[in-house]
């Protein structure tokens, strides 16, 4: 089972984490159900930027991204060369190391 490191981020994960994951699930739900809140303001339809990572290590084990999510991460904040949305990143076999960029573009968060 893939395991997905989780570096440290002040407010959804302050002491970083290692959670499992199932190879076929995207990020966002492996990090949900291990209760780390990444936000997804458009409940995972890759309609906005809110869920954005930097997969920092393992990001080729992802399958690429489609058209729809390149634009979507074209207005990410700290967009990098290997960010996803963590609603579109399936988990394949390999481990990953993802970092939680600390803003998103989102304009209205309702956890604050």
């Amino acid at each position: 089972m893939p395991q997905i490191i989780i570096l440290p981020h002040a407010e959804h994960c302050p002491e970083g984490a290692v959670i499992e994951a199932q190879a076929g699930e995207t990020v966002l739900d492996a990090a949900l159900r291990s209760g780390i809140d990444i936000e997804h303001a458009c409940e995972k339809s890759c309609a906005c930027t809110t869920c954005h990572v930097v997969i920092r290590e393992g990001f080729n084990s992802l399958e690429a991204s489609d058209e729809l999510e390149d634009d979507m991460l074209d207005k990410a904040w700290g967009l990098e060369a290997n960010s996803r949305l963590s609603c579109q990143a399936v988990v394949a076999q390999a481990d990953l190391v993802v970092e939680i960029p600390k803003y998103t573009i989102n304009q209205v968060s309702e956890g604050h």
